[in-house]
């Protein structure tokens, strides 16, 4: 079975045929088949809306900045009831590809960085990965329908007085 996200038509930017002094624009919204495969990678039960915009700016001789704009509708389940709760995620995106970074999958021992935005430069750069990842970090864990409370679950052997959250 084929991957999900490789059913999607790529967004690499090649950095090399990008202007080095002022910024790259793009303007991602994906196709009812591509948000229904987003969809599935991520294990919800729809995308109703996708739509990532922003700009790939040269930092310095080397180094990139990616900043954009995350606009997506999403329906997850419950975590109570499994009814199909809906959500709306607005949110500012930033990362930046630093040159001489080690890859975090590669077999040298590295510092984990404090900026957990930093990623390494490679060749290309995909808006298109950003903002899967980017809506990934962005759902709620615990989606709940409004209304719903997980309640009290008490349990205990016959005869013995259940220990309570009080």
């Amino acid at each position: 079975m084929e991957a999900p996200l490789a059913q999607l038509p790529t967004s690499l930017l090649r950095l090399a045929d990008l202007p080095s002094r002022k910024p790259t624009t793009f303007d991602l919204t994906p196709t009812t088949d591509e948000r229904k495969a987003i969809a599935q990678l991520l294990h919800i039960v729809a995308l109703k809306k996708l739509r990532f915009t922003g700009e790939l700016t040269p930092q310095g001789r080397t180094d990139w900045t990616l900043t954009a704009k995350l606009g997506a509708t999403v329906v997850q389940s419950c975590v109570v009831t499994l009814d199909p709760v809906t959500t709306r995620i607005d949110q500012k995106v930033r990362r930046s590809f630093i040159a001489g970074m080690v890859h975090p999958d590669s077999e040298e021992e590295v510092e984990m960085p404090e900026d957990d935005t930093s990623e390494p430069l490679g060749s290309h750069i995909s808006p298109q990965e950003v903002m899967v990842e980017a809506l990934a970090l962005a759902l709620p864990q615990y989606p709940r329908k409004d209304g719903v409370s997980l309640g009290e679950s008490v349990h205990a052997e016959p005869g013995v007085a259940p220990m309570r959250d009080e």
